[in-house]
């Protein structure tokens, strides 16, 4: 049942060329135009493709709340509600929606490094790469769910553009963190985003992600699914 539900979903965001265009073509616009600019390193070419990957990966993400805000309208959600599939299923199975929109994302942007950049990765790598930035999408998923239940469909919107842009500039997916000052850079080691690109830069550099970096990321995964599920039993008494 979750599957034929998160089917559905998926088939539903793909078809939305603003999706497409927003979702997939931004981050590969801007990871081409930020290390394209000047002399770049080649070091520099590659964290900033994980990293853009990751910008990509979140923005597919919190979308799916957006999704769920515009359900609420329709009236969606009052016939989900006298389906078995309790609370978590629900929310389980639009959380599997998103952990599957955020892959052309992921796809793109590691194409656009290998085919533009001459980013050069052995396999084990592009597969390791792409695996911990998919599944490691998971939290922000969470959070645009939980915005989706809880707000309106235009709130839900800007919320989760507001949420996209501190998250990747305080994160440091845009620009890197050794550029912030000391407040600000400890600040970004403690938001998921920045631990979400840091895991993924660890094994395009050949090292093994960190103890620290995959603990913070996984309280804000247990944190945002709190947060959707407790949205999702609110929204029951409005919708």
């Amino acid at each position: 049942m979750i599957t034929a539900y998160a089917g559905l979903e998926v088939r539903r965001t793909l078809r939305d060329t603003g999706f497409v265009f927003f979702g997939v073509g931004m981050p590969v616009l801007m990871y081409l135009l930020f290390t394209n600019l000047g002399t770049v390193e080649s070091e520099w070419k590659t964290a900033s493709m994980v990293a853009m990957a990751a910008y990509g990966a979140l923005g597919a993400a919190l979308s799916t709340g957006t999704g769920v805000a515009e359900d609420k309208g329709t009236g969606w959600l009052r016939q989900l509600r006298v389906t078995p599939m309790t609370p978590r299923q629900v929310v389980a199975g639009r959380a599997l929606t998103g952990s599957v929109i955020v892959l052309p994302a992921i796809a793109a942007v590691l194409a656009a490094g290998a085919l533009v950049n001459g980013v050069r990765l052995d396999a084990w790598q592009w597969a390791a790469v792409t695996l911990v930035l998919w599944l490691g999408a998971l939290p922000f998923t969470l959070l645009g769910i939980g915005n989706g239940y809880r707000l309106t469909a235009q709130t839900t919107g800007l919320v989760n553009v507001a949420c996209n842009l501190v998250l990747s500039i305080v994160g440091g997916l845009w620009f890197p963190v050794e550029l912030f000052p000391n407040w600000l850079r400890s600040l970004s080691a403690l938001t998921p985003t920045h631990r979400f690109a840091e895991i993924g830069q660890s094994l395009a550099a050949g090292d093994a992600p960190g103890l620290a970096a995959v603990t913070v990321l996984a309280v804000w995964a247990a944190l945002f699914g709190s947060y959707a599920v407790l949205s999702y039993r609110r929204s029951a008494r409005t919708v």
